[in-house]
């Protein structure tokens, strides 16, 4: 029996409550899902912001416990807002985003101060939970901020600036931002105009993190630390450009839990939405922990060779180790007990690429490692 599934298709299980919810994350969702596991292939094209099939491998020793700080952060967009199911949350999905973090085991923290912890190599609580905002759409202040407000969450929100100075009412308004800023939400950059960066001249995006930064001061009287790359799409010219430009951390929109081995300029984020804003796949991510790598090609995120030629080096054990891209069929080779190369049957389309790897790690909670490419209309074969 096929013991890989794609995590997303639990959103077909019922909650469950008490000390079975966290077994949710392994051997109990395993268990009922093994059934429906057939159909679901490599090759399942996801939701655009979304993972690939990912595997739930037999469970590890708790002997393989996750040493050190580690953290999960999450990506909102819009709250409430139906007329855009991929990036919208509805209000009952909100609702139980909150009361698994209020009853679970978890600590919600400042993502300033998740990023901080982990720069400085500093422990943090076990199930460390950031949340985040990309874009400063009007519902993250009418709908999102005063639940966040009453569960005393702190929220992190990220703006471009330039769909805040057309004044659409789409968007919240930087007076709105000011009050946001007094209550004690962080403001992290989205640069000018929410382009996409990777394929951009790099003095374009030079640029545009200048006006938005110049913007940021004139406002709101500061420049902020984080950064979030619009669409999650980067290079390694574009990173540079971001920390050049004074930030001091950044993120993607490819999942995963993340740690120290992480590159504090590409981050992980699990992002929500309609379809990936289950209670069931919620309590997945929150409860995983990050598949430290090292040595990964491509190296660069924007893809300079089609189909790309993937793969990393392990830090520790991955039991039963399974990769799942978005698009291409894969396979995947190992080369002694940490080399993991991953080649595909033929060149992706252009766009955006990504790639989850995940294993089965302590107490039943996934060990999960992802990577978005940006992919140009052309690239060399």
């Amino acid at each position: 029996m096929n013991r890989h599934i794609n995590p997303n298709a639990i959103e077909s299980v019922r909650p469950v409550t008490g000390r079975l919810r966290l077994q949710m994350a392994g051997a109990v969702v395993m268990t009922l899902l093994m059934v429906m596991a057939a159909p679901v292939m490599a090759q399942q094209t996801p939701a655009p912001d979304e993972p690939a099939a990912e595997a739930i491998p037999a469970v590890a020793s708790p002997a393989e416990a996750q040493a050190g700080a580690s953290a999960v952060v999450f990506m909102y967009h819009r709250f409430g807002e139906s007329d855009y199911p991929s990036t919208n949350i509805r209000p009952e999905q909100l609702d139980a985003h909150i009361a698994e973090l209020k009853r679970g085991p978890y600590h919600v923290m400042d993502v300033g101060a998740i990023v901080q912890a982990i720069a400085n190599g500093e422990s943090l609580p076990d199930r460390t939970v950031g949340i985040t905002i990309d874009d400063a759409y009007r519902s993250v202040f009418d709908v999102a901020w005063p639940v966040f407000k009453k569960h005393n969450f702190p929220m992190t929100v990220f703006v471009s600036t330039e769909q805040v100075d057309t004044d659409n009412s789409t968007y919240m308004s930087w007076d709105q931002l000011r009050t946001l800023v007094a209550e004690g939400v962080t403001i992290g950059g989205h640069s000018q105009h929410h382009s996409h960066l990777a394929t951009m001249p790099i003095a374009a995006v030079k640029a545009e993190l200048a006006h938005s930064a110049q913007r940021f001061k004139d406002e709101l009287g500061f420049v902020p630390d984080l950064f979030a790359y619009p669409y999650g799409e980067a290079s390694l010219e574009v990173r540079e450009a971001v920390l050049e430009a004074g930030y001091k951390a950044a993120f993607g929109q490819h999942s995963g839990a993340f740690d120290d081995s992480a590159d504090l300029f590409y981050l992980p984020r699990y992002a929500l939405n309609e379809s990936y804003g289950t209670p069931e796949r919620f309590l997945l991510a929150a409860n995983s922990v990050p598949m430290p790598v090292s040595d990964i090609t491509p190296a660069d995120y924007l893809l300079q060779r089609n189909p790309p030629a993937f793969g990393f080096t392990l830090h520790g054990p991955a039991r039963d180790l399974n990769c799942y891209p978005s698009s291409g069929v894969p396979t995947m080779t190992r080369l002694g007990d940490a080399r993991v190369e991953i080649r595909l049957d033929g060149p992706v389309a252009p766009g955006r690429w990504r790639i989850n790897c995940t294993s089965l790690g302590p107490d039943n909670r996934w060990r999960w490692f992802g990577m978005l490419y940006t992919v140009p209309e052309k690239t060399a074969q």
